[in-house]
């Protein structure tokens, strides 16, 4: 949905473009300045990252049949 704010925000602004779409403008602005600053990210979304390499080691080593259920599990 940010892609889509940002293609059409020129044209209808963003909080209109909010008003229609299922995201608040807080969120897409938030968005915005973590995309800017990635050192701001949340906990949660760095933990989310280190972790990549290790789930998809965990799927690849078991064929690619598990889903997020059993990986995370």
């Amino acid at each position: 949905m940010v892609e889509f704010i940002d293609r059409e925000r020129d044209v209808y602004g963003v909080e209109p473009i909010c008003d229609v779409l299922p995201i608040a403008p807080s969120t897409y602005y938030r968005s915005k300045h973590v995309e800017r600053h990635p050192q701001q990210r949340c906990a949660r979304a760095v933990r989310d990252e280190a972790l990549m390499p290790e789930i998809v080691r965990v799927y690849e080593e078991n064929n690619g049949v598990y889903g997020a259920r059993k990986v995370w599990k």
